[in-house]
């Protein structure tokens, strides 16, 4: 369930702003998630992987995160729909780091189909893996920030978080949903230094998303920038996808002391999208 990676030899700068911080985050094989994880450990953080995805490949990413920045690199392949499975790696996790200082939850999947015949198995694994895996490792993790008097728990909502579209009944009921447990968590953490956001961005370029380009173009007999313009990005006024890096950054500066009196907040990322 676990490999890490060995801490090189040269010591880590301690004029970075998390060095010597672990951070767990959820869904961090690709894309969202991946971007978070390197600006994380390029402010000095150790990490913690999980996700799906070819071992080689996983395994060349810990090396990659492992060299640039000179922190300690684990991967874990828990299946997040599953409790088990959460607290089998939360267990190996304690023996491999000790704790947890930052919650990164950003793992989730999508599904696209009229409430009528939404199906109800893809309603259950959306509600288990973009809500409820979140609240099991802010549970199992929160007393222990709370005692240590650190602790920053960063929900990867949407801004189906704040807004609906039809069709993503499961997605946006459980992203609304990860926006109302982090003002819980943070309300519950204040007094101890424990701060709770929610990120919510629209629409990333990722990988995942330049595939869906390409779909779409084919399927309607368009050109890739009519899709970006006038499909993907047509309620975006800036025109212009966000990036994980930008993603990535703002959650360093939530983890950072910088970041100590931003709790309970919802903050788009989406060129205006929810400013409508």
């Amino acid at each position: 369930m676990n490999s890490i990676t060995d801490m090189p030899a040269s010591a880590r700068s301690a004029t970075r702003p998390l060095a010597g911080r672990i951070a767990l985050v959820t869904g961090s094989t690709s894309g969202i998630g991946l971007g978070i994880a390197r600006a994380l450990a390029g402010a000095g953080a150790d990490i913690a992987l999980n996700g799906f995805g070819d071992a080689e490949e996983i395994a060349d990413l810990q090396a990659e995160i492992r060299a640039a920045h000179g922190v300690r690199v684990a991967y874990y392949n828990a299946d997040l729909a599953k409790q088990d499975d959460i607290g089998r790696m939360l267990e190996q996790l304690a023996l491999d780091f000790g704790r947890v200082d930052i919650l990164v939850n950003n793992a989730g999947i999508q599904h696209v189909a009229p409430i009528a015949n939404f199906p109800v198995e893809k309603w259950n694994a959306i509600l288990a893996i973009n809500l409820s895996s979140a609240f099991h490792l802010t549970r199992a993790l929160f007393g222990a920030m709370q005692a240590r008097g650190y602790g920053r728990v960063v929900n990867i909502a949407s801004a189906h978080g704040l807004i609906a579209s039809p069709f993503k009944s499961a997605y946006v009921t459980a992203k609304h949903g990860i926006v109302g447990l982090t003002k819980v968590i943070a309300l519950e953490g204040a007094e101890h230094g424990v701060t709770a956001n929610a990120i919510c961005p629209g629409y990333v370029w990722t990988p995942l998303v330049e595939k869906q380009i390409d779909n779409q173009a084919e399927a309607h007999g368009i050109s890739r920038e009519a899709v970006i313009r006038d499909v993907l990005l047509a309620q975006t006024p800036s025109k212009r996808f966000a990036t994980s890096e930008e993603i990535g950054a703002l959650t360093v500066l939530l983890c950072t002391k910088a970041g100590q009196s931003i709790t309970g907040t919802a903050i788009p990322i989406d060129g205006g999208w929810t400013a409508h």
